[in-house]
C-alpha cells in the first residue's frame, strides 16, 4: 500500500484530497503547518478542523511549526516589498519556500513517507522524451492554481501528487458531501492568510510600517492631491484616490525616494514590455532563444500573448502584442503554452 502524506489546511479541497485517496487504497496522513495565529484556514481554526477531519477518516494527524518560516519569508518579504513601492506575491514564495519542503522534509525524515498531496487544482504529467515533470493547469479553469504554483521546483514535483487536478469545484463539493465529510458545507477561504487575519491588507501593514504623507501626481508631477502612506496603494488601483478628475485615474508607479503615488488614465497606464527576473523554468528547459507564449500578470487576469526575449539564465523580457494595463513590480508573470505552464518569475520594472 503506498503511503502519502496530505496538507491539510481545514478547508473543504484538503479534506477531499485526503479522502479520495483513501478511497483509492492509499494510507493516508494528514499533516498541518503552523503558519500563524488567526482566523485564516491554514491557521488555528483550520487545525481544529483538520484534526476533526483526520479523527473521522481515522488517520494520524501531524502539526509542524513553520512560524520562524512565514515569519521570515513571507511576512517579512510582504513588508519590506510594499516599503519599496511594490506589490509582493506571497503564495507562489509560500508554497516553493514556507509549505512544500517543510512538509516533504516531515514526511521523509520523521514518517518515512515519500510522497505528499494538496489540495490544489492543478495537474502534473511526467515527459519521459523531456525526463522532466510538468505543470499543467487544472481542468476546472475558473479554480486552477497553476499560477500560484510556477516556482516549485523538479524536485518537489516529483513527490507531489494533486488530486483535485482532474475535476471541478462542483465534484469536489459532491465528493465532500459523498464521504459525510465534515468540512463539506465550509466556505471557500477568499482572501490571503494574511488578509483574513488582520481584517484587510492595510490594517496588516499599518502594523509594520508607519504611515507616511505624501502627494498623489500625475506622470507630468503636477500635485492632484495627498495620500497617507504608498503602502496602502498598487498599481491598477482605482478607487481611493480621493480625486476629483474628468477620467477615471489609476494607480501607475508608486515612488518611495519621492513619496509619490503616480496616477494616469488607462490609456496612458498600458505597457507593451516588461523584464522578469527569479525565473523558474518549470516544464521546459530554460530557453536560449525567443520563443512565444502566453503571459498572465495577475491570477485573475486571463493570459495574453507575448513574445518572451531570454536576457540570462534568470531574467527574460516579456514583450506585449497588445499594450497591457497594470503590470505591476512584485507579482509573478507566469507563461503558458495551452494548458503547460512553462515557467515564470517575478516582475521587476
Amino acid at each position: 500500500m503506498v503511503k502519502v502524506v496530505v496538507g491539510l489546511s481545514g478547508g473543504v479541497d484538503s479534506s477531499v484530497a485526503a479522502a479520495s485517496l483513501q478511497s483509492q487504497g492509499y494510507e493516508v496522513e494528514g499533516l498541518t503547518l503552523w503558519l500563524m495565529k488567526g482566523k485564516g484556514q491554514c491557521c488555528s481554526d483550520g487545525m481544529v478542523d483538520a484534526a476533526h477531519l483526520c479523527e473521522q477518516l481515522g488517520i494520524p494527524h501531524h502539526v509542524v511549526d513553520t512560524r520562524e518560516l512565514f515569519q521570515t519569508y513571507i511576512v517579512d518579504y510582504v513588508v519590506s516589498g510594499y516599503e519599496s513601492g511594490v506589490t509582493p506575491l506571497p503564495c507562489s514564495q509560500c508554497n516553493r519556500v514556507v509549505k512544500f519542503p517543510p512538509m516533504l522534509e516531515y514526511a521523509q525524515q520523521n514518517l518515512g513517507i515519500d510522497k505528499i498531496a494538496t489540495g490544489h487544482y492543478a495537474r502534473i504529467n511526467y515527459d519521459e522524451k523531456l525526463d522532466r515533470y510538468q505543470l499543467l493547469k487544472a481542468i476546472d479553469d475558473t479554480k486552477d492554481q497553476s499560477y500560484f504554483l510556477y516556482d516549485l521546483t523538479q524536485d518537489l514535483l516529483s513527490h507531489l501528487i494533486f488530486p483535485l487536478g482532474e475535476q471541478t469545484k462542483a465534484e469536489t463539493r459532491v465528493m465532500a458531501s459523498k464521504f459525510e465529510l465534515k468540512t463539506a458545507d465550509k466556505p471557500d477561504s477568499q482572501d490571503l492568510c494574511l488578509i483574513e487575519t488582520h481584517g484587510s491588507m492595510k490594517d496588516f501593514l499599518d502594523k509594520y510600517i508607519q504611515p507616511k504623507q505624501g502627494q498623489i501626481v500625475d506622470l507630468e508631477g503636477n500635485i492632484l492631491g495627498e495620500h497617507t502612506g504608498i503602502h496602502h496603494y498598487t498599481i491598477g488601483q482605482r478607487k481611493g484616490l480621493g480625486i476629483a478628475y474628468a477620467e477615471p485615474l489609476y494607480v501607475v508607479k508608486l515612488d518611495p525616494v519621492m513619496n509619490h503615488v503616480v496616477v494616469a488614465t488607462r490609456d496612458q497606464g498600458g505597457r507593451t514590455e516588461c523584464i522578469v527576473g527569479r525565473m523558474n523554468w518549470v516544464s521546459i528547459a530554460p530557453p536560449e532563444n525567443p520563443i512565444k507564449a502566453e503571459a498572465k500578470i495577475r491570477y485573475r487576469t486571463p493570459p495574453k500573448s507575448v513574445n518572451v526575449i531570454p536576457l540570462d539564465s534568470q531574467r527574460i523580457k516579456l514583450i506585449f502584442d497588445e499594450p497591457q494595463f497594470g503590470i505591476t513590480p512584485g507579482q509573478a508573470a507566469v507563461l503558458y503554452h495551452e494548458d503547460l505552464l512553462l515557467g515564470g518569475g517575478i516582475i521587476d520594472k
